[in-house]
């Protein structure tokens, strides 16, 4: 009897360490498969076929060394006119968890040629931001845009630099140089480091940067280019400091009259660390900040999903409209990212007819980008071009 109960209990003592090794090895696989997912995903590389306007592409680091060699050292795409005008530098991936931005400025880089004046196109404002999405948040890593030829991927991102490349976030933000106190996470937001500092962290280190690219091309319109959740209130507008407010009305007016309904909103003189504040205030450029709607970021949504951030149809946001909860409207359509590119395109493009009727003898012209209705008839992916047909010495990558 005793010798059959100790036989009994070591077969039984067999079973947790059984469960154990199962558990263990189920732990690793999922510790395998998700880092996978994510080295996928912080070195996915996204073509860019160059416009045959683009003449010259440098490095962010060709402006400010203190950035040379990080994850943030991004492209700078230049479009010289045949004739002389003013300069526009227009800015996609400040936050890349708005993809419409970095996808209209990818239109742009793709497609744009300047006949008079000068464009900077830049792609990955934050590049950092577009190898993470948002922690907790269930957003998948990359989406697809369907071309003439396949589908090109694109990497989703976050609002806020990546935790890898930037650690630890401080227990207040203090933004430099007003001192004003910002949530602890802004530290690591581009649109909140503004005008940045040489010797700070690598986002503050970016905006240094960028600020430096502004000032030494001598950049009369920076535009920042976003997307807005529904229930925040700066939404289908742009946002200007007080040097660009003719200018910003005149566009809002032209494209309210003929495209889309569009407002102005002027910058706040004491919130600190946006691009539409600090650029202005330390440069020569007038700057501006355009919004389109997303409800892809609205906190009343449904699943994250690729679908969704595409179609941008989502019943529990367009049911939190019927509640009067959101300040753009929504219904079955939804905002396509076709409309929301579209949008972005076409204020770039409106600006620059609005700036050359208001300064003519600093012009701004430019063909081939597609405005509003042409995205929407043609689809955005009509616009992108097949990188295995591009010609020599004209393919780049993000």
């Amino acid at each position: 009897m005793t010798v059959a109960g100790n036989g009994s209990e070591n077969r039984g003592g067999g079973a947790p360490l059984v469960r154990k090794l199962v558990l263990g090895a189920l732990g690793v696989l999922l510790l395998v498969t998700s880092g996978l997912s994510f080295y996928r995903h912080r070195h996915l590389e996204e073509p860019v076929v160059l416009s045959d306007g683009v003449t010259e592409v440098k490095k962010l680091s060709d402006y400010f060394d203190g950035i040379r060699g990080t994850v943030n050292d991004c492209n700078v795409y230049f479009f010289e006119g045949a004739e002389p005008g003013a300069t526009m530098f227009v800015m996609g991936g400040t936050h890349p968890e708005e993809p419409a931005a970095r996808l209209a400025a990818w239109l742009i880089a793709e497609n744009a040629v300047m006949e008079q004046g000068r464009l900077i196109v830049v792609l990955s404002g934050n590049r950092s931001a577009t190898t993470v999405t948002r922690l907790g948040g269930a957003y998948p890593p990359d989406f697809a845009i369907p071309t003439d030829w396949g589908a090109q991927t694109f990497r989703l991102g976050d609002r806020w630099s990546n935790p890898l490349d930037q650690w630890p976030d401080p227990e207040v933000y203090i933004h430099y140089p007003s001192r004003q106190y910002l949530a602890y996470v802004d530290a690591r937001n581009l649109n909140r480091t503004w005008p940045g500092r040489p010797d700070g962290t690598l986002t503050e280190r970016t905006t240094y940067a960028l600020l430096e690219l502004i000032r030494r091309e001598n950049v009369d319109i920076f535009i920042d280019l976003h997307e807005a959740e529904l229930q925040y209130p700066v939404i289908s507008t742009i946002v200007t400091h007080e040097r660009g407010e003719e200018l910003a009305i005149f566009v809002s007016m032209m494209l309210s009259d003929e495209e889309f309904n569009i407002g102005t909103e002027y910058s706040p003189k004491n919130l600190h660390g946006l691009s539409h504040r600090e650029v202005g205030d330390a440069s020569q450029a007038i700057s501006l900040l355009f919004e389109a709607p997303e409800p892809f970021l609205d906190a009343t949504r449904g699943r994250t999903t690729r679908e969704q951030l595409l179609t941008g149809i989502d019943e529990f946001v367009m049911k939190a409209g019927e509640h009067g909860l959101l300040f753009e409207h929504i219904d079955e359509s939804g905002w396509p990212i076709d409309v929301r590119v579209g949008r972005h395109t076409s204020t770039v493009l409106q600006t620059m007819e609005a700036w050359t009727e208001l300064y003519p003898d600093r012009p701004l012209s430019c063909r081939g980008v597609p405005r509003y209705a042409e995205v929407i008839a043609e689809g955005l992916g009509h616009w992108l071009h097949d990188p295995s047909e591009a010609a020599p010495g004209r393919l780049v990558t993000e």
